[in-house]
Formats: structure tokens, C-alpha cells, sequence
């Protein structure tokens, strides 16, 4: 059964990887935008409505508990694959364009912990 959830999570990085790059091609990018993001949420979501149908079986989590605790040193292992000295030179835009991106994010949690916090105590 542990295949069966490693499978899983294969089908949602081939479909989120296909649906990054019909998104990079829509902007006149050659490369893949938010593919590996979309992977996890098709994953989530996947696993959430297999299991509200009673189809998801527990022995299938091991398989996406296994990929889900190496995630983080694969993303850092590509972070670091990434062209730095060109992210430096060219460097203002994309300071700015991370600061921006990260205070969206700060104020999108702080509005939601606003909105939904307090119902969830």
C-alpha cells in the first residue's frame, strides 16, 4: 500500500510539472511556473477528498509521509542549483520583488488568523 500512495504523489508532480508549464507558456516563459506548488496542492487535495469518500486507505501514507519529510532538502537542494551571481547582479528587482512576496504573505496569514482564528479555538 505504500505504493499506492508514492504512486499518488507521482500522478500530482507529472500533472502539477504539465500544468506549470502550460502556465509558463501562457506568459512567454520557456520553463515551468509553480509546478512543484501545484503538485502539493493537487496532493492535498487529492488525499483530502479520497479521504472523505472513505478511499484512502491509512497504510497509503506512509508512501506520501516519505516524500513529504525529504521535501524540504529536495526544494533547498534546488534553491541552491539556482543561478545566484545573476540574482545578484541583476539583483534590485528581485529584492524587491521577495520583500513584496513575503509581506503578502505575512498579511495574508495575519487576515486569516483574523478572520478564521478565533473559530477555531
Amino acid at each position: 500500500m505504500v505504493f499506492y500512495g508514492t504512486a499518488l504523489l507521482a500522478g500530482c508532480l507529472f500533472a502539477g510539472l504539465a500544468i506549470g508549464q502550460i502556465i509558463g507558456s501562457a506568459f512567454g516563459i520557456e520553463s515551468d511556473i509553480g509546478g512543484v506548488g501545484i503538485a502539493m496542492l493537487l496532493l492535498i487535495g487529492t488525499t483530502t477528498w479520497l479521504s472523505r469518500r472513505g478511499r484512502w486507505a491509512p497504510t497509503c501514507a506512509p508512501g506520501v509521509q516519505y516524500w513529504g519529510d525529504i521535501y524540504i532538502p529536495i526544494v533547498v537542494a534546488m534553491a541552491a542549483s539556482q543561478n545566484v551571481r545573476g540574482a545578484l547582479v541583476g539583483g534590485g528587482l528581485a529584492l524587491a520583488a521577495g520583500i513584496a512576496s513575503v509581506a503578502l504573505a505575512f498579511g495574508t496569514v495575519a487576515l486569516l488568523i483574523r478572520r478564521f482564528g478565533r473559530e477555531a479555538s
